[in-house]
């Protein structure tokens, strides 16, 4: 019986285990997803097995996708059911000049963010001054208002609008990973400064796009994992010297610098061996949130809106460069060509670009830009380049010269003056590595560290160590004063736990904060969830009262520690105790002694192998156990003074640890939680959109069949066969309908819905298909008729072998008769002559003799193989294969179908070429599919009759060996009358058989003398029949012996298989 409180787990509990467990890992084979989720672009890989880190292409098969979503507004009526079309991408940009109210690029930077007071909002209201952009009610955060939904509608958060981005994302990765494929866990990057609120944002992103985040990754460390994917570094444990890079990524948002140690680590492996990994470990971190792509493009930007206000137009009508900058249509067009004149200036030394129908009264403007003027622009940002180098290495502790490289990272660091300003403050040019894809490493590195959690796969084992970015702690009030200990430094390792006493002994309240840089940079204390102890009084009480402990004694303690998901602190465990103290004294221990379940202390000895013998031995001297005195009496001083010091062990103190664990409540504090309803009205809106996005998609399916279909009757008109299957009424008006469909088209078709383009699709499928059916039928009617001439003509021959075999059949119980008749007449002398050979050979044996075998059985074996081998009788023919009912069943089958082949023949000969045929070729194929099977089903079926049974199992054959020699000698081994050994063997009864074996073997020596002795130990009764076979074995060694030489060699061979 299992000890208490460990119960053995039951079969069904087993099953059900398996099962989750099968069914874990066949849900775990899906494929993963790493996203780069940067300002301006969104980039993903795949990684499936069979596809191992492949980048997912966009619709339009590029390599990333801009981050944007536009809403096209739909003239489709019901078909869109109110919802506008939704354009992504390099698509969705291109609208932002006709609709700049309902296009949303970058997002990115609005996550977390509140609306009131906050600069990034104010920034990005300037950029794109045409979106309406307001205050989302549940949150105080980022929301937006849609020009093409009614103003009742509730705005779309920022996390609504990216969860689009990300579900276009995830299809396109479904469409790559092939059908059938899920994709449902995802690894996203993020900056180093995201806080607790932004983090947040990106996951409820992901999970209102259907997707798990397994973890969110430092970008840096991405970088840095998809560097070591490929390399192999000095092992620490061997003295090697660890490699320490800094990571400078320059996105279009900000810029970073990431400080990695890249080092090789041997571990122990399972069992008693080792293996060495490779380690990736974030060092420090530093950053500028105002430095990136955009803000290089806000200065040509600004000296756009500078040119155009000092044109001689744009004075001319007093217009300044505020109300430009207020302008949405115009600043679209100069916020798209910015970022095309900047990335153009990374390679040319000059460039220009046009605008035309600028402003409200469409004017042009053509503006001129060069490499000079643009870095005198953006000087005051190359200044800030060193910033983010100088803050990690303070908070890495290292200097430059401790830098064995730079790897660059980034769309903006390819501008000349970023590079300039890097190879200036790194001292030579030699460091700065471009070794890596500078655009898509971030992203390999997250869809690497994708497949390292998930179960599916099996990786290069390389261990990362992020790190959270913030300082946290936890802080909690006691003696109405606000106490707090800091718990991880910037660099503190992400997955690390500590354990935190606290000295409260009821239920409590404790908050979780990060150490973030304010407005004025200053550090501070922002809560990221509250901790509400449930059951802490009740079990402080119950230490008190069921294991007696003292209130000095007991201790309360939670584990804390950074989420290997997000990085953010959280309480993993908690916990109160304490030393509880037990004596050996009670009764309860007493009884345990009693038992001997207690300690073995004293006189008390364990049971030995000579236990029964000694209370054997205590029965037998009962007299001296009676003369003896007793213990009483004869205990000396020292025997009293070991009990006595037993007895103060007994009652001596142990200690041992009480735990009770602590229920509590974690609730995220900060920005307020959505709630259920507005998530479910959230999915609710995103589940519509889909469902009009999939309606949209067929409309348009439809669209396309049906203008494909009106230039395919134009080449059906002009097709002979067409012609002829059609009369000239059908072909006028074939053509005036589709006509009429190709105008209507190009005119009030081209926003029709599906329903009206499908049953105009119908009405002109319903005049083409059944000419084109005629058409059809009479290029596959012929054939199709000669392939049914073949079947008929098949079961003709059918017929002819089933009738052969009766006749055959009739003819050998003909012969069969007249042999047994002939049998018959003969049979009276035969018994003459078999009376006086029984009468001779059942003669008895004299008196002086005694048989040992006379106590036996006969063998009825033998006896009966005697006569018949002496009289055999005819034995009746085998029956047909085939019986009279297969014969009328394939003669009715055969008169049946050509009777009908024959009759719609006749009735198709009537008809002209544009009449409906009354016989198709889909039915002469079933025709002849019938008449093959029934032919097939006969030839099975007299296969399995003629099939011979399979050779029964042969008993005690310890020294025969048969392969094909032994089937060809033992073919061979006839004798001149004809007896087969083998059959004789394969009757007789295994003690019998071996004798018999013996006496064969011994027909190939020459000593005749052994061969007899060998027949005595042969029962008489049987020793005939072994005479004979040995000497048609004779017989036949004599004759191949005079045609072959000397074949002893292979006839030795021979026996030895028999």
């Amino acid at each position: 019986m299992p000890p208490h409180g460990r119960r053995r787990p039951s079969s069904l509990t087993i099953i059900l285990s398996l099962l989750l467990l099968f069914t874990s890992i066949a849900s775990a084979v899906s494929a993963v997803l790493g996203v780069d989720l940067g300002t301006e672009y969104i980039k993903a890989a795949l990684v499936k097995p069979g596809i191992p880190l492949e980048i997912v292409l966009t619709k339009d098969s590029k390599r990333k996708e801009s981050a944007a979503v536009a809403f096209k507004p739909s003239k489709l009526g019901s078909d869109s059911k109110g919802f506008p079309e939704r354009i992504y991408g390099g698509d969705a940009l291109a609208l932002s000049a006709r609709f700049p109210s309902d296009v949303y690029p970058n997002l990115k930077p609005l996550l977390g963010q509140l609306f009131q007071k906050n600069d990034i909002v104010s920034e990005y209201r300037e950029k794109f001054p045409e979106l309406r952009v307001l205050e989302a009610k549940e949150r105080g955060t980022v929301g937006f208002r849609s020009s093409s939904f009614d103003q009742t509608e509730e705005p779309f958060l920022v996390e609504e609008l990216l969860a689009m981005e990300l579900k276009n994302i995830k299809a396109n990765a479904v469409a790559m990973a092939g059908k059938g494929s899920t994709v449902k866990d995802i690894v996203i990057t993020v900056p180093p400064f995201y806080t607790a609120e932004e983090k947040r944002a990106v996951v409820m992103t992901a999970d209102l796009a259907g997707l798990r985040v397994l973890s969110l990754m430092s970008d840096g460390l991405a970088v840095g994992l998809n560097y070591a994917t490929s390399r192999t570094f000095p092992t620490v444990n061997e003295g090697g010297k660890p490699e320490v890079h800094l990571v400078y990524d320059m996105g279009a948002g900000s810029a970073s610098a990431t400080i990695l140690r890249f080092q090789g680590k041997t571990v122990k492996d399972i069992g008693k061996f080792n293996k060495t990994v490779q380690e990736v470990q974030i060092l420090g971190a530093g950053w500028d949130k105002s430095l990136g792509g955009d803000a290089l493009n806000q200065v040509i930007i600004d000296d756009m809106v500078k040119k155009f206000a000092d044109t001689n137009k744009m004075k001319a009508l007093g217009t300044e460069a505020k109300d430009i900058k207020q302008h949405g249509r115009t600043m679209a067009k100069f916020w798209k060509e910015s970022e095309r004149l900047r990335q153009v200036l990374s390679a040319n030394t000059e460039t220009q670009a046009s605008f035309e129908g600028l402003y409200y009264d469409d004017l042009n403007f053509k503006y001129k830009i060069n490499r000079a003027g643009f870095e005198k622009l953006a000087s005051k940002y190359a200044a800030q380049v060193k910033g983010p180098i100088t803050s990690a290495l303070e908070s890495a502790k290292l200097s430059l010269s401790d830098l064995e490289s730079v790897i660059l990272h980034g769309g903006a660091v390819r501008t000349p003056f970023v590079q300039k300003e890097l190879e200036s403050i790194i001292g030579s040019a030699d460091k700065i590595r471009t070794n890596v894809n500078s655009d898509e490493a971030a992203v390999f590195g997250a869809a690497f560290k994708a497949a390292t959690i998930s179960p599916s796969f099996r990786v290069k084992e390389i261990r990362t160590v992020d790190t959270p970015g913030y300082a946290s702690g936890a802080s909690w009030s006691s003696d109405d004063k606000e106490r707090q200990q800091k718990l991880f430094t910037s660099t503190s390792t992400v997955g690390a736990e500590k354990q935190v006493s606290f000295k409260f002994l009821d239920d409590f309240t404790f908050t979780l904060y990060q150490q973030v840089p304010g407005q004025s940079g200053d550090l501070v204390d922002t809560p990221v969830s509250q901790i509400q102890t449930k059951n802490l009084t009740a079990s402080v009480k119950k230490l008190e009262d069921s294991f007696g402990c003292l209130m000095a004694d007991i201790s309360t303690k939670f584990a804390i520690r950074l989420s290997p998901t997000d990085g953010l602190p959280e309480v993993v465990r908690g916990s109160v105790s304490c030393e509880a103290t037990e004596k050996k004294s009670g009764v309860v221990d007493g009884m345990k002694d009693l038992f001997g379940f207690g300690s073995k202390k004293g006189d008390q000895k364990p049971l030995t192998e000579d236990a029964d013998d000694s209370k054997a031995a205590s029965i037998s001297s009962t007299s001296e156990t009676a003369t003896s005195s007793s213990p009483k009496e004869s205990s000396t001083p020292d025997s009293k003074a070991s009990g006595k010091k037993d007895d103060e062990k007994l009652k001596e103190a142990k200690k041992r640890t009480e735990t009770i664990y602590i229920d509590f409540i974690s609730e995220p504090t900060g920005l307020p939680q959505l709630s259920k309803e507005i998530l479910q009205r959230i999915r609710e809106r995103l589940s519509a959109f889909d469902a009009s996005d999939r309606s949209r998609i067929k409309r348009e399916e439809t669209l396309n069949t049906l203008e494909g279909f009106t230039y395919k009757a134009r080449d059906l008109l002009e097709d002979n066969g067409f012609i002829s299957a059609s009369t000239e009424m059908q072909r006028i008006e074939i053509e005036q309908k589709f006509k009429d469909a190709s105008e209507w088209l190009y005119g009030d078709g081209a926003d029709a819905s599906r329903e009206t383009l499908k049953a105009r699709l119908d009405e002109l499928r319903g005049l083409v298909d059944p000419v084109q059916k005629r058409k059809d039928e009479a290029i596959k009617r012929p054939d199709a008729i000669k392939s049914l001439q073949e079947a008929l003509d098949q079961v003709k021959v059918m017929v002819d072998v089933v009738k052969q075999s009766h006749e055959a059949h009739t003819i050998a119980e003909e012969q069969a008769s007249s042999a047994s008749s002939s049998s018959l007449v003969a049979e009276p002398e035969s018994e003459s002559s078999a009376s006086a050979s029984d009468s001779a050979s059942t003669t008895p044996p004299s008196a002086t003799e005694t048989d040992p075998f006379a106590d036996l059985d006969d063998d009825t074996y033998f006896t009966s193989s005697t006569s018949t081998s002496t009289d055999p009788s005819p034995s009746p023919p085998a029956p047909p294969p085939y019986t009279n009912a297969d014969l009328d069943f394939l003669l009715s089958t055969r008169d049946t179908v050509q009777y009908w082949l024959d009759t719609k023949l006749a009735e198709q000969g009537k008809l002209s070429p544009s009449d409906d045929p009354v016989i198709l070729s889909s039915e002469l194929t079933a025709k002849s599919k019938e008449l093959n099977k029934v032919v097939m089903d006969l030839i099975q079926k007299q296969m399995k009759r003629t099939q011979p049974p399979p050779p029964p199992p042969k008993k005690g054959q310890s020294t025969s060996k048969r392969g094909k020699e032994g089937k060809a000698s033992g073919a061979k081994a006839k004798g001149a009358k004809g007896l087969d050994i083998e059959e004789l063997l394969k009757g007789m009864p295994d003690g019998d058989r071996e004798e018999v074996e013996k006496a064969v073997r011994g027909v190939k020596k020459e000593d005749e003398g052994k061969v007899e002795e060998m027949l005595k130990d042969v029962p008489p009764a049987n020793r005939d029949e072994v005479e004979r076979a040995v000497r048609g074995v004779r017989e036949k060694e004599e004759k191949e012996g005079k045609g072959k030489g000397d074949g002893k060699g292979k006839e030795r061979v021979e026996h030895e298989e028999l």
